[in-house]
């Protein structure tokens, strides 16, 4: 009588709550690294076209940013990235959360690696254009700081900048570098969703990790480990079509080949690298924390809702 339980599928909690809980997450950790992403932002911008690099390192930026902008200044831009996480991170992790769960089979398989991938990617480019609209405004804010006074957009949060942005430069410059917004979000995802669940898979079947904290903290740092060696070149290109304005009438890039090509020609074949440190420096604490507080928040809604 009991063996045709045995075979179901284990209780889950609702599609909603997991687009919550990944939202949330993402929302959370961006509260703990928005200066390393402000400090990104800046990096990948220095040194734009034929201009002197305005930083030299990733700590010389911030000393800049606290002595010109103050303390405030360093979280520049923050209403943005949370918006930026409750529509992209949101849209990213519950879509592959629950793409995951249709791919698990009813004994508990879990998908394999290239199936991981395909899940990560698709997950990545929906969120990435949910989220571009999010994603200009945080690129712009962030970069503020950096222009002449006179140059300055002068954004007061995200939704000033959106109203702004459609009002001065239409609907559509919402979507700028939507393209390539979507391609790093194919690469990160790829990257970072599959190498996370395998690397957690892998330091488990070690013997040596045991489902907790320390196992989510150890496969989140080689998750964003690979996801920065992956994407930054990619991420540069998005950086600096969504900050770019128009010169003449015409956009200073054509579209995200001609960014590498630019950076390649006048700054050298590394730059688009640039600012590996602090690329890795808020990728990789904002993967480990996001997935830590989905992970805790799962855990407590499996405790207090699924199994009471």
């Amino acid at each position: 009588m009991a063996a045709p339980a045995n075979t179901a599928k284990p209780k889950t909690s609702p599609k909603s709550i997991k687009f919550l809980f990944g939202g949330l997450a993402g929302m959370a950790a961006t509260v703990f690294v928005q200066p390393l992403d402000l400090v990104k932002n800046r990096m990948q911008l220095s040194g734009q076209g034929s201009k002197a690099r305005e930083y030299k390192t990733s700590l010389h930026a911030v000393a800049s940013i606290l002595r010109n902008e103050g303390v405030r200044g360093i979280y520049t831009g923050l209403s943005a990235g949370l918006l930026r996480q409750a529509t992209y991170t949101t849209t990213r992790l519950g879509i592959y959360t629950v793409l995951f769960e249709k791919m698990t089979k009813a004994d508990g398989t879990p998908p394999n690696f290239f199936m991981k991938a395909l899940i990560g990617m698709t997950a990545g480019a929906t969120g990435a254009f949910v989220g571009t609209p999010a994603e200009v405004a945080l690129i712009r804010m962030t970069a503020d700081g950096r222009l002449p006074p006179d140059q300055r957009r002068g954004y007061k949060n995200v939704f000033n900048a959106l109203i702004r942005i459609t009002r001065e430069e239409g609907l559509t410059t919402l979507w700028r570098g939507c393209v390539p917004t979507m391609t790093r979000a194919v690469v990160v995802n790829a990257a970072q969703l599959a190498s996370y669940s395998q690397s957690k898979q892998a330091l488990m079947d070690t013997g040596y990790f045991s489902d907790n904290i320390f196992l989510h903290f150890c496969a989140s740092m080689i998750s964003g480990l690979v996801t920065t060696a992956a994407s930054m070149p990619v991420d540069i290109a998005k950086t600096r079509i969504q900050n770019m304005r128009m010169i003449d009438g015409k956009p200073e890039y054509k579209n995200g080949l001609d960014v590498l090509v630019k950076v390649v020609r006048s700054e050298g074949f590394f730059s688009l690298w640039k600012g590996f440190t602090p690329y890795y420096a808020r990728l990789g604490p904002h993967t480990v924390l996001t997935f830590i507080f989905l992970e805790q928040m799962n855990r407590f809604y499996r405790i207090y809702f699924l199994d009471s």
